[in-house]
């Protein structure tokens, strides 16, 4: 898309670092503005013009970004100290200079650009997916309430944008929880009647170190959800299903009852 010449510019402070243990430094860009233009199209400016607002040449700012619809999740960042997607993030409802950081919460690739290995490994942990074998024809899968099927769809809308993760006080690079969006893929999939055949397991993967014992209970992942996911209402009910499950455990499932 052309840029249109309004005479106004945007400026930008972005922090960068060229590998994973390099040292951070801040360069400052003065982009043209265009009406209605997001981070990810200022940063798609400087991809193409790589000078510093002091005329410096560098090298083009490296970061993640695919559907540019807030439906992938992979441009997450953090900017003006929150964490969220800059493909919705509108560069008119900013305070400039609009600062640009990693998530902090993932070990960084370069500048803007994270590995968010961890939250595929906690999707792993709780076995996040329907297992079938394949080997013939299920035919159609048992159908769902209506009503179930609604609330249901909420937590499918997960993107694994990283952003409660970096919003939670509980995640760090130390912490071993799995985080906000692990926990309600497990609530999505034991809902699911055929993924409940695997409830059990789930629910014992989330029962021990990582798991929701570490949740702090602040509420923050809720908050900065981009897809507005209750995310804290699943763990409330994740609560009593572990705790049932806890029984289950020491007396034995046949003599419990669900």
């Amino acid at each position: 898309m052309e840029t249109v010449n309004t005479g106004r510019t945007v400026k930008l402070e972005i922090v960068r670092q060229d590998n994973e243990n390099g040292a951070t430094r801040v360069e400052k860009f003065e982009v043209p503005y265009r009406p209605g233009m997001n981070v990810i199209s200022a940063l798609m400016h400087i991809q193409k013009y790589p000078v510093t607002a002091d005329g410096q040449k560098t090298t083009p700012v490296s970061w993640d970004m695919n559907c540019l619809e807030e439906v992938c999740g992979a441009c997450s960042m953090v900017i003006n100290g929150r964490p969220q997607q800059s493909c919705s993030a509108l560069v008119d409802k900013l305070t400039q200079p609009i600062r640009l950081e990693p998530m902090k919460t993932f070990p960084v690739i370069r500048d803007l650009q994270v590995d968010r290995e961890r939250m595929f490994n906690a999707l792993k942990k709780v076995k996040a997916w329907v297992p079938i074998d394949g080997t013939y024809d299920l035919g159609e899968g048992p159908r769902m309430p209506e009503r179930k099927r609604q609330w249901a769809y909420e937590l499918s809308k997960c993107m694994t944008c990283g952003v409660c993760m970096e919003a939670c006080p509980n995640v760090s690079e130390s912490a071993s929880f799995i985080g906000p969006f692990a926990l309600s893929q497990v609530r999505l999939f034991n809902t699911h009647p055929t993924g409940a055949m695997n409830k059990d397991e789930r629910l014992n993967a989330i029962m021990g170190d990582g798991g929701l014992a570490n949740c702090g209970n602040s509420q923050n992942c809720v908050a900065a959800c981009p897809k507005g996911i209750p995310l804290t209402t699943s763990i409330a009910a994740l609560n009593r299903e572990t705790t049932v499950q806890m029984f289950k455990n020491f007396f034995g499932s046949d003599h419990m009852v669900d």
